[in-house]
């Protein structure tokens, strides 16, 4: 768990690498990140105006250091979730960022082990992979069976490939915050 501080250092510098990106191209170093932000950790940077997702990317594996992580995924969806139409500086003022830091994946042996509104699911088979967070399924209210075909499609595979022993399910938690729920701190 990271501290209310770690967060708001996080969104702070996720909105700061944004608005550098279309001043001078560059990302802001980070000033002295706490020990829980050079952690590797996998994250997930969300963008919303109003209620409408923006943008959406995240690193799956913990490669680099939280706050390194958190830099290139909020560059990338603004600019390269090929859902959207890249992200304009004029747009920057009415954006909301969300942060998921995520859990290391747990392969899970049955269903029974998923919790609808705790866990997001990651699944493989073959080339096909796809992950919802946690959040997702409780914005849409779904039910366990609902959760698992939007992940199979997502994964861009049928809905009902959950139940193929070639399929691999994994399970991972998200502790998600976002503006302004944590105050990202004067500018």
């Amino acid at each position: 768990m990271l501290e209310d501080n770690d967060k708001a250092v996080l969104l702070k510098l996720a909105r700061e690498t944004l608005e550098a990106y279309f001043v001078n191209g560059k990302m802001p170093p980070c000033q002295t990140p706490g020990a829980a932000l050079l952690e590797p950790k996998g994250a997930f940077v969300s963008l919303h105006r109003g209620t409408e997702l923006r943008g959406c990317i995240g690193q799956l594996m913990p490669d680099y250091e939280l706050y390194r992580v958190v830099q290139h995924c909020v560059l990338s969806a603004a600019l390269e979730d090929t859902r959207f139409i890249s992200v304009t500086q004029n747009e920057l003022k009415n954006l909301t960022i969300e942060i998921s830091v995520l859990t290391p994946f747990n392969h899970i042996q049955s269903i029974e082990e998923i919790e609808v509104g705790r866990h997001g699911l990651y699944m493989v088979r073959g080339i096909h992979r796809g992950l919802l967070l946690p959040q997702v399924a409780t914005q849409y209210n779904w039910d366990r069976k609902t959760f698992l075909e939007q992940t199979c499609l997502k994964s861009g595979l049928p809905e009902s490939a959950w139940k193929d022993p070639r399929t691999t399910i994994h399970t991972f938690e998200a502790e998600v915050f976002s503006e302004p729920q944590i105050p990202a701190g004067p500018k």
